[in-house]
């Protein structure tokens, strides 16, 4: 091409450039948006965000603009919410207005809004509801849920005294114990750890996982109708997807083949029943589909997120044996080195409540937090959100607030502890989120790490294959969730 041509092509491509911001910034409900960095053309602010670093560099914004920003996400709209006192006021104060789940194209993709995590509107209102009710009923916080966790606690014993005190990868363990607990409540049964059936549904829970939280995955979100005909490892999410929806499936044909009505066994059970109360219900949420979602959705959040924060957890108490040894210290005190762990040790141990929450804040699990939205103009602080805005109200900046946790950035058990050594609560730990949204297994969740992680001091030493001080507990972040470094350890034998 001719040097002049090529000029006046760049020329024309500038031109529109600006022509395409200008009309961008003019746009109805832009007037009184929150302030924020330009957007570039089709990528938005992703070239300036840097996702590697995504929540040091949503800080350095929120000193710039304040708690309340707008970015966009290539060319999706986002607002942020940053700090105690922004998050707070959305999710807790205005629950209603910001109660919408916002949306995250490679999840709409797989879930087409049905289920709990991912719905809206009455259907998420209904099922919510009825999830949290039979929870609660099979005994989510009560003693039978209890027992089921310490029986599954000594099988992950067993599991560890199985190595022999060899080094090994704690990955596959740590997640099939709380899977277990979760297809009790689900399914009504547990699986041997080698069971095909569960390894091919564990396996294609944490492929999913892994997939939507890389690259491929965070491109598909931000540019979801180009990532469609591009070829890549993101397609194998729906492949993996239809396998989980299959194994569901099967379930709920055996659960109705075999169901009494008068004594449910479980969640499947109890929804099944709930479909036959409202079969002349032409606009009933309690269908099929639904039940299959909602299934996959109690199986995968039930068992990904304490996986990950008893992985993580393992990996800072090797990394701190000091710690790691204090409250092997409690355990021995409050509970012998023979009595199984329980509950009610829980209130007795205020060091060991303070490095859980410690492990829960450190990580942050889900940084940003799953994306919220308004479904009218909102008026919020001296701003208008437009109506449809995605809002993702920033846990880390909860957790990691510096005037409520000295120190943010380092492991400290005393952020959670009084002077005294009495157990310090704090209205900034919002790990599992906050108000409208709340996780719904948060209580099965809370049982699950104080119980296992107990079970493991109990019988065992960490030992790490390398000096403390040389092991890295930085988080490798990928966008929406941040994981723990791969490693490996020798589990001893008390």
């Amino acid at each position: 091409m001719e040097p002049l041509g090529t000029l006046t092509l760049c020329l024309a491509f500038g031109l529109s450039c600006l022509l395409f911001l200008a009309l961008r910034h003019r746009k109805p409900g832009n007037e009184n948006l929150p302030p924020g960095l330009f957007p570039l053309p089709i990528v938005g602010n992703l070239l300036q965000l840097k996702t590697s670093k995504l929540p040091q560099n949503l800080h350095v914004l929120s000193e710039k603009y304040g708690p309340v920003f707008t970015l966009y996400f290539g060319a999706e709209r986002v607002v942020v919410l940053y700090g105690y006192d922004a998050v707070k006021e959305a999710l807790i104060d205005r629950g209603d207005e910001f109660a919408a789940r916002g949306s995250l194209p490679i999840v709409d993709k797989l879930t087409k809004g049905q289920g709990i995590i991912f719905s809206n509107g009455e259907r998420w209102k209904q099922i919510r509801r009825f999830a949290l009710t039979i929870l609660r009923n099979f005994g989510m916080g009560k003693k039978s849920i209890e027992e089921r966790i310490q029986e599954e606690a000594q099988c992950l014993m067993e599991s560890f005294r199985d190595t022999h005190g060899i080094p090994f990868d704690p990955t596959f363990l740590l997640s099939c114990a709380p899977a277990n607990v979760i297809c009790a409540i689900v399914f009504g049964k547990r699986y041997e750890y080698i069971d095909n059936r569960f390894l091919a549904l564990r396996t294609l829970t944490n492929n999913n996982f892994q997939l939507s939280s890389s690259i491929w995955g965070q491109l598909y979100n931000f540019f979801p109708s180009v990532m469609e005909y591009i070829p890549g490892p993101h397609h194998r999410l729906m492949e993996n997807h239809l396998l989980q929806m299959a194994f569901a499936s099967e379930e709920i044909k055996e659960h109705r083949a075999t169901m009494d009505p008068s004594t449910p066994r479980d969640f499947i059970d109890c929804f099944l029943i709930k479909m036959d109360e409202e079969i002349h219900n032409e606009a009933s949420v309690f269908s099929t589909d639904n039940l299959a979602y909602a299934t996959l959705d109690l199986f995968e959040a039930g068992t990904e997120t304490t996986s990950t924060t008893l992985r993580y957890g393992l990996l800072i108490l090797l990394k701190y044996p000091e710690i790691q040894e204090k409250v092997r210290k409690e355990i021995d005190q409050e509970i012998s080195r023979t009595r199984r762990p329980c509950m009610a040790d829980h209130g007795r141990m205020p060091y060991t409540d303070a490095v859980i929450h410690e492990i829960q804040r450190f990580i942050s699990f889900i940084p940003i937090n799953v994306p919220h939205a308004v479904l009218k103009d909102t008026p919020f602080r001296q701003y208008i959100i437009p109506k449809g805005t995605t809002i993702y109200p920033v846990l880390n900046s909860v957790l990691h607030d510096s005037k409520e946790f000295p120190n943010p950035e380092e492991f400290d058990p005393w952020h959670f502890l009084h002077k005294d050594g009495t157990f310090r609560k704090s209205n900034y730990f919002m790990p599992f989120s906050a108000g409208k949204r709340i996780c719904v297994g948060e209580g099965l969740a809370r049982m699950e790490l104080f119980l296992f992680l107990t079970t493991i001091l109990q019988n065992f030493t960490l030992k790490p294959l390398t000096h403390p001080k040389d092991i890295d507990i930085t988080p490798r972040l990928s966008f929406f969730l941040n994981y723990p470094p791969s490693y490996k350890f020798c589990a001893i034998p008390r």
